[in-house]
């Protein structure tokens, strides 16, 4: 593994101020949800500001053809909520178009390969989308602001276009024989063949129009009238099954979340399907197996991975999961997180499951298409084998609301496939058995273990702590870096109830991740300029 690569020291101050924040894997996204906190509006509204932004700066990792959770604490009815905007399998939808072949890899969820790879690429991998819906109900019950308000930032920026930097010429690399399977997503991210340069804007016009529909005619109109017969026309002439009546049948869920509790705080995840019975299983190990000292020690990073491989081994076994854990090079997906003035919070993560998702960018309204027909097993019989009209019924995301008397004190949750529980888990983990600041608990060195036989480790801990942990797993010394994500990326924001203060903390190894506190949303004065789109 990469013991040691990077020659520098990375740390990133968390933002703060009474009045709220937002964090995010793009620091545009963050201030364009952190906007709507200055215009009036609550977490809510500004988490799903930083949503729909992240259309447009991040759309490798999440958007309008994604799906996901959103936890929301209500601070004056002191309840946690559940927003369900997983995606459906199509009603036609047939096992036989997904044959196994052994010549191809395991997917990302680790199920058996299949043939040509058709659950993981193209227009056979997309699942009926659930953002908006989740987006738009989680408004519609716990927002402030109207819809087309919220809408705005990410309109804006898509109307100006795509910043490509640096790190977004990666993303694009690393998917570009993906890309270049599609015409209109070869157009838009591979001007020239090539991936798009850092210092160019790519404008995407269908996709600032769909947003622009979406803002003046509701969420619903991504599933009933002309928007959605454009969707569904687009996804049955690239050969998907998805038709008008299943995009009209799509809802999203509402819930009780799935609570547990911690050194004296609840602790409030996505439900039964997310990745939240393997937090709190995990918590719960720790909890009967650590006396946290005055600081983190060898014994932690034990107690961490024993309680993640624990919970790992009991996942597999209810989705019927029998590979072992492979080499895992770091997933897609985002967060973001928020908290507003009164005590609301939000965590929300979506996706689109692998980076650019199914690599299918549907001409007429510019999104990005999920491949998230990759959660199901392509194996008949087990629990979460494909069929017609299926919810997806097993994730890693994993947001997560940690509340002491009636009052949240933080929320937090991370993007990366598999590598996501572990990160959120030792997060909330750290928080609680030691009392650390959000900025403090974000820059402490991290593991990862997922019951695949071996404990990753970050040398950042130290030798001690290495010697001890090789003592009990085979230990991968690994640093935390730009790329590969090997401890997944995770974003959050804390507030002290006492005193109303308020705190935004993104992964210090994002370039681009940030936090930001209410302020005008001003493009203009971002900092952010292009040349002219390159040909």
């Amino acid at each position: 593994m990469n013991e040691n690569v990077e020659q520098w020291q990375v740390r990133k101050a968390a933002v703060t101020s009474q009045e709220g924040a937002v964090a995010s894997q793009h620091w545009l996204a963050a201030r364009a949800g952190a906007a709507l906190l200055a215009e009036g509006g609550n977490a809510v509204d500004a988490a799903v500001a930083c949503a729909m932004a992240l259309n447009v700066v991040e759309p490798w990792m999440c958007g309008l053809g994604g799906s996901g959770f959103m936890v929301i604490w209500q601070a004056k009815e002191k309840r946690a909520r559940v927003v369900n905007f997983q995606g459906v399998l199509a009603q036609g939808i047939d096992s036989a178009d997904y044959p196994l072949d052994p010549a191809e890899p395991l997917s990302l969820m680790l199920y058996p390969g299949v043939k040509g790879r058709a659950n993981e690429r193209g227009y056979g991998s997309i699942t009926v989308p659930g953002a908006v819906a989740g987006l738009g109900l989680a408004v519609g019950h716990y927002g402030k602001l109207p819809w087309e308000r919220i809408l705005a930032p990410a309109v804006r920026l898509a109307e100006r276009g795509l910043p490509i930097d640096w790190h977004g010429t990666l993303q694009i690399g690393l998917a570009m024989d993906l890309l270049r399977r599609d015409p209109a997503g070869a157009e838009l991210y591979l001007p020239g063949a090539v991936a798009a340069p850092p210092g160019s804007l790519r404008p995407p016009p269908a996709l600032a129009a769909t947003l622009r529909t979406l803002a003046a005619e509701g969420p619903r109109a991504f599933y009933e009238g002309p928007l959605a017969a454009a969707i569904a026309g687009d996804l049955q002439a690239g050969g998907s099954k998805i038709t008008v009546d299943d995009l009209a049948a799509y809802e999203a869920e509402e819930l009780e979340p799935l609570s547990g509790s911690h050194r004296g705080a609840e602790v409030h995840t996505a439900g039964e399907v997310s990745g939240g019975p393997r937090l709190l299983d995990m918590l719960g190990y720790v909890k009967a197996n650590l006396n946290p000292g005055a600081a983190v020690g060898p014994e932690t990073w034990i107690a961490y991975a024993r309680g993640l491989d624990a919970a790992f081994e009991t996942h597999k076994k209810k989705v019927g999961l029998d590979q072992p854990g492979g080499v895992q090079v770091g997933g897609c997906t985002s967060h973001m997180s928020a908290v507003d003035a009164e005590g609301n919070m939000v965590a929300l993560t979506y996706t689109l499951l692998n980076r650019f998702g199914s690599g299918v960018v549907l001409p007429s309204t510019g999104m990005l298409m999920n491949n998230a027909v990759a959660y199901f097993d392509p194996r008949p019989g087990n629990p979460v084998s494909l069929a017609g009209g299926k919810r997806i019924n097993s994730s890693n995301m994993c947001p997560t609301i940690a509340t002491r008397d009636g009052e949240a004190i933080f929320a937090v949750g991370a993007s990366g496939a598999n590598h996501i529980v572990p990160c959120t888990a030792q997060l909330t983990a750290l928080l609680l058995d030691y009392g650390m600041s959000l900025e403090d608990a974000f820059h402490t060195p991290r593991i990862d273990a997922s019951a695949r036989g071996s404990v990753r480790a970050d040398p950042a801990m130290g030798e001690a702590a290495l010697a001890e942990l090789k003592k009990h797993f085979a230990v991968e010394v690994a640093q935390q870096l730009v790329f590969p994500k090997l401890y997944s990326c995770p974003s959050g924001v804390a507030r002290d109830p006492a005193t109303g203060r308020c705190w935004g903390m993104a992964d210090k190894s994002q370039p681009v991740a940030g936090a930001a506190t209410p302020a005008p949303f001003n493009l203009e004065e971002e900092g952010v300029k292009a040349e002219t789109p390159r040909a």
